[in-house]
């Protein structure tokens, strides 16, 4: 199977993000999961560095120093005027 794009990476990594906080550590369980379940593999290194990416563009929300994986959190943005 051929790498995941970073949008494919993108989308896993919002199905697994919530309204309401979660570690970042449990994000990233969840997307490897949901690769190993479809034959991808994929470092949870590279998962980290697509949900800095995301937060970094302003496209989901986080809390303290997301390279500590069980010290941060992270989660999906409201929809505006929700």
């Amino acid at each position: 199977m051929p790498p995941l794009s970073p949008f494919e990476l993108d989308r896993l990594i919002l199905s697994a993000l919530k309204l309401r906080w979660q570690k970042t550590a449990t994000v990233i369980v969840k997307v490897l999961e949901a690769c190993e379940a479809k034959g991808i593999r994929i470092s949870d290194e590279e998962i980290a560095r697509r949900i800095i990416a995301l937060d970094l563009a302003g496209m989901i929300n986080s809390q303290g120093d997301l390279s500590l994986w069980r010290s941060s959190e992270v989660s999906l943005r409201p929809e505006e005027g929700a």
